[in-house]
C-alpha cells in the first residue's frame, strides 16, 4: 500500500448531537488517544481535532485500511458499534487536504466563518507536537492550512463577520423574547462560549445587574462575572437561581449531564408557570434531553441552532465562495510544491548510488588494466562524474515535470531498480502520493 493523507471523523452534517457527544474525546484523554494512534498499525502521524461540532483524526498513513481499523479500535473504547460507522467519513489525499483547509478556513463550520475554529486547530496541532504524534508531513499541511486561513480572513469578507455559535444562541433568545431588558439571565460555565454569549446578550439590551454566572470552580466563574459586570454565584446554589431565571445558557466541559430531568422539574415547580428558556451549548450536553418534554421549559441544543434564521446568509455564502476560490488555488500550488520537495531525497539517493556504481566500476577497471597514470585516472573519474551528474539531472527534471500518475510509476520503478534510493522514513513516498487519487474514499 502507498502512503496517504487521510481524515477520519464525524461532524454536525453526518451525525446528530446524540452520536457526536459519545465520540467527543475529553481534553485530559486526548494525549492518551494520540499516543495510542501514533503507535498503531498503518499510522505514521496523527492530529486529533475535537470541537463542539466535530471529532476528526488527521492521519498520515502507510496503509489506509490498517489505519482506519486502528481508529475504529480506539473509538470502540467509546462504545462504537459497527452500525454507527456510517456516521464517519473517510477522506483521502487531495480530498482530505481540501477538507483540512476548509476546516481551518472556517468554511466547514455550522456557523460559516466562525472564528473559534482557528485557535482550535492550532491547539490540536500543538498538542500533537507535544505528544510527538505529528511530523514533517502533517506539520506542513497544518502550517499551510493556517496560512491560507489567515489569507482568507484578510482578503475576503469572512474575516469581518462576527457570527459564531454563541451569537446564534443570542439570536435565538431574541426571537423568543421581545426584550431582554427585564429578563434574569444565568450563565452556567466560565469558558469562551459563555463569555461570548454574555457579551452578546448585553449588547442586545440585557442588564448586567440581572446577569449571573455560576461555575463548578467559583474562582473561574468570578473572573467571568467581573468581565461582564455580572454576579458570581456558587455552583451549589445553581438550582435556586435557575428557579428565578428567565434565560439559562449553559456550556461546561463536564463529560456528563449536570442537570437531570428531575432537577429541572423541581425548579419548574417553584416558578409559578413562568416559562424558562434553556440553551445548551455543551458537548456532551449539560442538560438531560428529556427536559424538553417538560411543560413550561423550552430547551435548545446545538443541533437546534441550525434552524435559527441567518439574516446575513447571502453575504456569508458569497464570501465563502470567494474564500473557496483562494483555497483551491493555494491547494493546487501546495500539492505541486509537495511533489517537487518529495523527489529531492530520491534524487540525492540516486546520485549517491550512481557515484557508488562508478567507484566500483573504476576500481574494477583499474584492477583489470593494471596501473593507470595520474592523468588517465583523473580523466576517467571526471568522465564518470559528468555521466552520473547528467543522469541524475535528467531524472530530476523527469520526476518534477511528469503528471502525477506517471510520477508515481516512475518513483515506484526507481525504488525497485535502486533500493538504496528509498527516502528516509518513507517521507518521500508519502508526499508523492498526497496529490494522487484526489477523490478516493475508503
Amino acid at each position: 500500500m502507498e502512503p496517504s493523507l487521510m481524515v477520519v471523523g464525524l461532524n454536525y452534517r453526518t451525525a446528530p448531537l446524540a452520536v457526536r457527544e459519545r465520540f467527543w474525546i475529553e481534553e485530559n484523554r486526548r494525549r492518551d488517544a494520540l499516543l495510542k494512534l501514533s503507535g498503531a498499525e498503518g499510522i505514521e502521524e496523527v492530529i486529533l481535532l475535537c470541537t463542539c461540532n466535530r471529532t476528526e483524526f488527521w492521519l498520515w498513513t502507510s496503509d489506509v485500511t490498517l489505519a482506519a481499523n486502528s481508529v475504529m479500535r480506539l473509538l470502540a473504547e467509546y462504545g462504537l458499534m459497527l452500525c454507527e460507522w456510517k456516521h464517519f467519513y473517510r477522506l483521502l489525499d487531495e480530498t482530505a487536504l481540501l477538507h483540512i483547509f476548509r476546516v481551518a478556513c472556517c468554511l466547514d463550520s455550522m456557523v460559516l466563518g466562525a472564528p473559534q475554529v482557528v485557535p482550535q486547530v492550532s491547539e490540536a496541532w500543538c498538542q500533537a507536537q507535544k505528544s510527538r504524534a505529528t511530523g514533517r508531513f502533517l506539520d506542513a499541511v497544518v502550517q499551510k492550512a493556517l496560512a491560507i486561513s489567515e489569507g482568507v480572513r484578510n482578503e475576503t469578507a469572512i474575516g469581518k463577520m462576527s457570527a459564531s455559535i454563541p451569537s446564534t444562541a443570542v439570536e435565538l433568545v431574541c426571537q423568543v423574547f421581545d426584550t431582554l431588558e427585564n429578563k434574569k439571565i444565568l450563565l452556567i460555565g466560565a469558558g469562551e462560549m459563555c463569555e461570548l454569549a454574555g457579551r452578546g446578550l448585553l449588547s442586545q439590551g440585557a442588564k448586567s445587574a440581572r446577569l449571573g454566572v455560576t461555575n463548578r470552580t467559583f474562582e473561574h466563574g468570578s473572573k467571568l462575572a467581573v468581565k461582564l459586570g455580572a454576579t458570581a454565584i456558587p455552583f451549589e446554589e445553581r438550582l435556586e437561581h435557575m428557579a428565578k431565571a428567565d434565560i439559562i445558557i449553559t456550556s461546561t466541559a463536564c463529560p456528563h449531564t449536570i442537570f437531570s430531568c428531575e432537577e429541572v422539574e423541581s425548579v419548574l415547580s417553584r416558578r409559578k408557570n413562568r416559562r424558562l428558556l434553556i440553551v445548551d451549548l455543551a458537548v456532551p450536553r449539560d442538560v438531560e434531553p428529556a427536559v424538553r418534554n417538560l411543560e413550561g421549559v423550552y430547551l435548545y441544543d446545538l443541533d437546534d441552532l441550525e434552524t435559527v434564521p441567518d439574516r446575513s446568509a447571502r453575504e456569508r455564502e458569497a464570501a465563502a465562495a470567494e474564500a473557496h476560490k483562494i483555497l483551491l488555488e493555494q491547494a493546487q500550488g501546495f500539492l505541486r510544491k509537495l511533489m517537487e520537495d518529495c523527489v529531492t531525497p530520491s534524487i540525492a539517493a540516486l546520485r549517491s548510488r550512481l557515484d557508488e556504481f562508478c567507484r566500483q566500476e573504476l576500481e574494477a577497471f583499474r584492477n583489470e588494466q593494471g596501473g593507470l597514470s595520474k592523468d588517465q585516472d583523473e580523466m576517467l573519474t571526471a568522465v564518470m562524474s559528468r555521466m552520473t551528474q547528467r543522469m541524475a539531472g535528467t531524472l530530476a527534471r523527469e520526476l518534477k515535470e511528469r503528471p502525477q500518475n506517471e510520477l508515481d510509476l516512475l518513483s515506484i520503478a526507481l525504488h525497485r531498480l535502486l533500493p538504496a534510493c528509498n527516502a528516509p522514513s518513507g517521507a518521500c513516498q508519502h508526499q508523492v502520493s498526497a496529490g494522487n487519487t484526489a477523490s478516493r474514499t475508503v
